[in-house]
């Protein structure tokens, strides 16, 4: 792995480490040099987080047919059938791959062990006990580091990326490492960063969630698609400098009860099934219920009481979940864990096709970074680490490409010029202290505005804020510095020795911009979509709408539904 100087030049670059990001890379052929990019460490992403499962029709009494169905039906008429039945189909062939890459999936006797998860009509989700992410990135972390042509860069930022001038092509990335802004140049760049829950007060996403991979493709001209439809998970944990930890659906399936201040199942106002409804109908029960009860909405929470359930039977099924618990001073045996709805995955992405492939030659997406179609409006529980490995196999075909146009490459540069940026240690604490409001601020107004219920006025008026931060922030020096570098222009950045907060700054003035660009692009496609639907619920449109049974594309700052002509917003 890097520690000081990396390449210059890589057939593929891969941003994100993920299981995306680790699988991609795995599935290149060994013939390409890559180059893996991760802003931490290769065990910190999201899919590392991931309790549940991994769903495949591999049982005698389950279909590739009867995933597609009950995948379609999750995403309440906006999946692309093609990219479902693709990814159904392919299911069964890659758990066979991951099997065979060592990942230990729970067995019943010799058999893959199989449970059923909300809205599957078939017991179809691999696991591996609570921790079944765990277990798959760790396996292919161990694959990717014996892999001799994958290099891993890790505690890399990437700012932008690398098009070239006439062709529109992108021939690489800009990278914050070591201190220095380098250019690296790539036949082909694959996106697989992940989600943006960091964008939301409350989120069971970790915090390298930041958006980066829509935002730069955003800000380069890619085409997005169905920004507004995102996953609320209705229990995460919600303790001060406790990591907001998914509290799994099925620990409610096995009894447990959601209960406000006062002791009370308080869901049983709002569905007659209380805490058994629909996922998104629990989420805004609790929603509904803390704005009416909680002084402060975007940090209060409710309660999840598992003591209604055996003893014996909570050790046996939610091992991590009372290990995780205990970690933060919560006996679930003998007291409620502190629980809230939270943003946990996003449904929309960069718009690509089966080869993963955007609308600029030579960038790639892969996870959740990107929108196959196949999750639509809402998606189905155990269908996300899914997507990464049956899309991430599809790079296997990319060598004929990424070598003939390794051979035509041609990197045209402006100056190559070498550029210091110069900020005092006062100067930087300055900054910094802006850019913490600011990321306290940003997660804040989305939460009210954005969050599960949405009107028109309220994203109206944090879309006109968000601008105006906006603003702010491109007119910051360090943004001014940054925007006017050259590719090819390489930028060095005060001694950390000497201004031991200069490394977060840079990373946080990165991150800070992501979340900004993020936030306007969810905003104004929630305001554009005049319906709920999915993931996406509005409180002065509570019903879905025929005529919106189409996809929300954004393009530059155009948005456009894909049945009708495009037309500004």
């Amino acid at each position: 792995m890097s520690e000081n100087n990396i390449p210059d030049r890589f057939d593929v670059l891969v941003v994100g480490a993920g299981a995306a990001g680790l699988y991609t890379a795995l599935c290149l052929p060994e013939s390409l040099r890559v180059g893996l990019i991760t802003k931490e460490t290769v065990s910190l992403s999201a899919s590392d987080w991931a309790q549940g499962g991994i769903a495949a029709a591999v049982s005698p009494e389950d279909s590739p047919k009867l995933h597609v169905e009950d995948t379609l039906r999750a995403g309440a008429g906006l999946c692309d059938r093609t990219a479902v039945e693709f990814l159904a189909e392919h299911a069964p062939a890659c758990i066979q791959s991951l099997v065979n890459l060592g990942v230990a999936f729970d067995r019943d006797n010799q058999n893959l062990a199989l449970t059923l998860e909300a809205a599957h009509s078939r017991h179809r989700v691999l696991h591996a006990a609570d921790t079944t992410g765990r277990e798959v990135t760790t396996t292919l972390t161990s694959q990717v580091l014996k892999r001799p042509n994958i290099e891993v860069i890790q505690q890399a930022l990437a700012i932008s990326l690398w098009l070239h001038p006439e062709t529109g092509r992108c021939q690489g990335i800009s990278l914050f490492y070591q201190g220095r802004i380098t250019w690296v140049k790539a036949a082909a760049v694959v996106m697989a960063t992940g989600g943006g829950g960091q964008v939301y007060a409350q989120t069971t996403n970790p915090a390298v969630s930041t958006g980066d991979g829509v935002a730069i493709a955003w800000r380069n001209g890619a085409i997005l698609r169905d920004l507004e439809f995102v996953q609320f998970h209705p229990t995460s944990l919600t303790k001060p400098g406790a990591d907001h930890f998914l509290i799994s659906e099925a620990v409610r399936g096995e009894g447990a009860h959601l209960v406000d201040d006062t002791g009370r199942r308080f869901t049983f106002d709002y569905h007659e099934a209380g805490e058994l409804a629909p996922r998104d109908v629990v989420s805004r029960a609790i929603f509904n219920h803390l704005q009416k009860t909680a002084s402060d909405p975007a940090t209060a929470n409710v309660w999840l009481d598992m003591r209604p359930i055996p003893a014996d039977k909570i050790r046996h099924r939610f091992p991590n979940i009372v290990k995780v618990c205990q970690h933060w001073g919560i006996d679930v045996f003998s007291e409620p864990i502190p629980v809230a709805p939270a943003a946990h995955y996003w449904m929309g992405g960069i718009v690509t096709d089966l080869n993963n492939s955007t609308n600029i030659p030579g960038l790639y997406a892969v996870g959740e970074t990107a929108s196959t179609g196949v999750h639509g409006a809402n998606r189905l529980a155990s269908n996300s680490l899914l997507e990464c490995i049956v899309f991430g196999a599809q790079m296997a075909n990319i060598e004929d490409e990424v070598l003939a146009m390794g051979k035509n490459l041609t990197v045209s540069t402006s100056s190559n010029q070498s550029a210091y940026f110069d900020i005092s240690a006062d100067e930087c604490l300055k900054m910094q202290a802006y850019l913490d409001d600011l990321r306290e601020n940003i997660p804040r107004l989305m939460w009210q505005s954005a969050g599960i219920c949405r009107q028109q006025q309220s994203m109206a008026d944090a879309v006109t804020l968000t601008e105006i931060w906006q603003r702010e922030f491109a007119a910051l020096p360090i943004t001014q510095f940054i925007t006017t570098l050259n590719p090819g222009d390489s930028a060095t950045f005060p001694d950390s020795i000497h201004i031991p907060q200069a490394k977060k700054y840079l990373r946080s003035w990165a991150e800070t911009q992501n979340l900004l660009d993020i936030a306007y692009l969810i905003l104004k496609s929630a305001a554009f979509r005049t319906e709920s639907r999915g993931g996406h619920y509005r409180l002065d449109f509570p019903e879905p709408v025929i005529d919106w049974e189409a996809h929300t594309l954004v393009q530059n700052n155009t948005w456009f539904k894909s049945s009708t002509q495009r037309k500004k917003q």
